[in-house]
């Protein structure tokens, strides 16, 4: 039985100087937008009561672009903008269905540096990924084959905190389930072993707990030892001899002196 599914797949590339600097300023552009929309959502909400859905982030966004603050968004290339806004749509669906917790605001230091772009943000031919805003495409260390005859859907660059570059293309492919077995096996806590399958084999039983019952003991003599041997050696320490009573005081050094008139 086949099934069609989608499957991301991983890998390292290493971008020139011009594709990392174009990144960088996508990063932080996905990243403003992001927090723009999330303040402007929140603040909608706290004062009018009032639901900022995809569509109107959206149509901000085309406004914020047209501002002098924020001319900088049309350097970068329109998609992974998009991107974030429905990544944020999302994040309050899921919000208000209770499966996860409110949105927070995207850190410059903290929060993962990424952007998706969908098949009008990037260009795939022969096997080379040429992203939009970019002349050459990138130096992809193809370590597995994608499934042949299929392009990618959705392309997601991002950059570890190790300064790694990683590129994920989600690709529709096509697995086949493998057969249920019909054969059925028993399965009995035993005495000697762990477990007794019905076809005879045996599970030893690893008995952890014996080993570390015997760490355990190790380290509660070596204790013992090192107190008992702390103990002695404040009873055998040689005792200061004592001063009779017309002795003159020591001084502060140690060094008894006698004063004079």
């Amino acid at each position: 039985m086949k099934k069609q599914v989608k499957r991301a797949f991983k890998f390292r590339f290493h971008p020139t100087d011009a594709q990392a600097a174009e990144l960088a300023r996508t990063f932080g552009c996905v990243r403003k937008v992001y927090n723009l929309a999330l303040a402007t959502r929140s603040q909608a909400w706290t004062l009018r009561q009032e639901r900022v859905n995809y569509n109107a982030t959206s149509a901000m966004l085309t406004v914020w672009k047209r501002t002098e603050d924020l001319a900088f968004l049309n350097e970068v290339s329109s998609v992974p903008l998009q991107q974030c806004l429905r990544h944020l749509q999302t994040a309050y669906t899921n919000f208000f269905a209770k499966r996860a917790k409110y949105p927070r605001f995207k850190s410059k230091k903290q929060s993962r540096k990424s952007a998706e772009y969908t098949t009008s943000g990037f260009r795939y031919r022969d096997g080379r990924l040429t992203l939009a805003k970019m002349a050459e495409p990138l130096d992809i260390v193809w370590s597995r084959p994608l499934p042949e005859g299929v392009a990618p859907s959705t392309v997601t660059v991002s950059l570890d905190t190790a300064g790694r570059w990683h590129v994920s293309l989600l690709c529709d492919d096509v697995i086949e389930a493998a057969p249920a077995p019909n054969a059925a096996v028993g399965v009995d806590a035993g005495l000697d072993s762990l477990l007794i399958l019905s076809t005879g084999e045996k599970v030893t039983n690893p008995r952890h707990e014996r080993a570390d019952r015997a760490r355990l003991a190790r380290a509660q003599r070596s204790a013992g030892w090192h107190a008992r041997r702390k103990a002695m050696t404040r009873r055998t320490a040689p005792k200061p001899a004592p001063r009779s009573p017309g002795s003159t005081p020591r001084s502060p050094t140690g060094a008894g002196t006698t004063c004079t008139n």
